[in-house]
């Protein structure tokens, strides 16, 4: 079928048709075209807007090429788009005289944003299930390691001791909720622009109802013009990934500084890594970097779809066309780091003895010191902060270690100061300063103590098995 053949008297040139035809990234809709142009067609029959007849003929063709799939379609980049390359497939079948009546009450400007979000809804349910079985890994791997000590960082500082099981369960609520900003946005992207035709709808007594109930979307767009040139579910959909993808390089930055020489917490699976061409002693964490950097591409794609939006007035215009490119690119690139960064963070092995090592060391244990000061001499916590920083000082200058500190050597400090001696047992002393003993006391509800990081997992498992159970439903 020759669109141009009405209006326009002559063909585009070769160039000028490839550099517009979208029939490349085409290829992600496919399969919404063909059910999008199934349920308009069934609607049509339903409502005596075409015959019967000619309804099953175009159906019939129509799940043909369902079956034959996208590499049954001409691939003449004069075709221009999917919707076009679809509709000569059918009228190669049943002829011009029954499929011209496919489109009737339909414009390729509806029925794309049709496509795009029957699609985009199918991906977000895919990265969706990836994140909950990420999740899911780090909850087990938070279980065994409730009781792997180790120091947490501020300012990438010694600040305190915390478990690796505290640390996976902050991965788990940062992918939490990612997962659910994508619940968010999926509800805006389920809507149904099906019947807004060109900008204005049609004089054509159509059924949006029957159509949204037949597409599985949750209602319909109410302004047609909106219907057709709203695009903020795509932009939003770019900034949850790009979201995603940020929680993911900052795990991989801490995996990268984890497996250096002077952490040693960890070591990343071989499979996950390389070695150098010239050093054969390394062993590089390649993947946790490349991730890292691909998140930034996500990034780049949303700034485009922005800048792109940014300046296209109501309604219809040919740009939106290449903001689907983008958002392909960023699906694709989210999943794939999502499944291998997931894959790599479950593989790693832990060095107890150096997590240990570490939370016992460079006075990270001190901060709960002050708090028995507080608790035990009654005095004001900044006062108490005072004297621990103090001590630090000394400890430094003197070359003393955690276990070196008594009550004689606080009371020395806190009468310098012009503080009364705070008499505190040397068992309470080194208790609070004992990591172990550090975290276990923190029972505070999202703290790092083995029973407080348990009933994080217990919340987090109940979480996924009724998310698990949803999006089994809505697959």
């Amino acid at each position: 079928m020759n669109l141009r053949s009405g209006r326009l008297d002559k063909k585009m040139t070769e160039d000028a048709a490839i550099y517009t035809s979208s029939l490349d990234a085409d290829r992600y809709i496919f399969d919404s075209d063909v059910k999008c142009n199934f349920a308009h067609v069934l609607m049509l029959k339903n409502e005596d807007i075409i015959d019967e007849e000619i309804a099953d003929k175009i159906l019939e063709a129509l799940t043909k090429l369902k079956e034959e799939g996208f590499e049954a379609l001409n691939f003449d980049h004069s075709v221009e788009d999917i919707h076009m390359a679809v509709e000569n497939y059918v009228t190669d079948m049943v002829g011009e005289g029954v499929a011209g009546f496919m489109h009737t009450a339909k414009s390729r400007n509806d029925q794309v944003a049709t496509d795009v979000r029957l699609t985009l809804r199918s991906k977000i349910i895919e990265v969706q299930i990836a994140i909950l079985e990420f999740i899911e890994g780090l909850v087990k791997l938070a279980e065994e390691h409730k009781e792997t000590v180790t120091i947490g960082y501020t300012h990438l500082q010694h600040a305190q001791p915390i478990t690796m099981a505290h640390n996976f369960m902050a991965y788990a609520q940062a992918l939490r909720r990612d997962y659910e900003r994508l619940n968010d946005t999926y509800k805006r992207v389920n809507q149904n622009p099906l019947g807004s035709a060109a900008m204005t709808t049609t004089s054509f007594p159509i059924n949006r109802e029957l159509t949204t109930k037949l597409l599985g979307f949750d209602s319909y767009l109410e302004n047609s013009m909106d219907g057709v040139s709203a695009r903020d579910f795509i932009s939003e959909t770019v900034f949850d990934l790009a979201t995603l993808t940020t929680s993911l390089s900052k795990m991989c930055e801490e995996l990268v500084l984890w497996s250096t020489y002077e952490f040693g917490i960890i070591e990343i699976a071989d499979e996950f890594s390389s070695t150098s061409s010239i050093m054969p002693q390394k062993k590089n964490p390649d993947v946790a970097e490349v991730a890292r950097a691909k998140s930034t591409i996500i990034n780049g794609e949303l700034v485009t779809i922005m800048t792109i939006l940014k300046a296209i007035p109501y309604t219809y215009n040919r740009d939106l066309q290449e903001i689907t490119p983008h958002l392909w690119n960023s699906l694709e690139v989210a999943y794939n780091t999502l499944k291998i960064v997931s894959e790599m963070v479950l593989s790693i092995k832990i060095n107890k003895k150096r997590c240990l090592e570490l939370a016992g060391a460079n006075f990270g244990t001190v901060t709960d010191l002050a708090d028995v000061m507080v608790r035990e001499a009654k005095i004001p916590f900044r006062t108490a902060h005072k004297i621990v920083g103090r001590l630090v000082n000394l400890s430094i200058e003197m070359g003393l270690e955690i276990e070196d500190i008594d009550s004689r050597f606080i009371d020395g400090i806190a009468n310098d100061l012009g503080f009364d001696k705070l008499k505190l047992s040397n068992d309470l002393i080194q208790k609070s300063l004992d990591p172990l003993e550090n975290v276990k006391m923190r029972q505070v509800p999202g703290g790092p103590s083995p029973e407080m990081v348990q009933l994080a997992c217990n919340n987090m498992k109940e979480f996924l098995k009724e998310e698990f159970d949803k999006k089994c439903i809505e697959k």
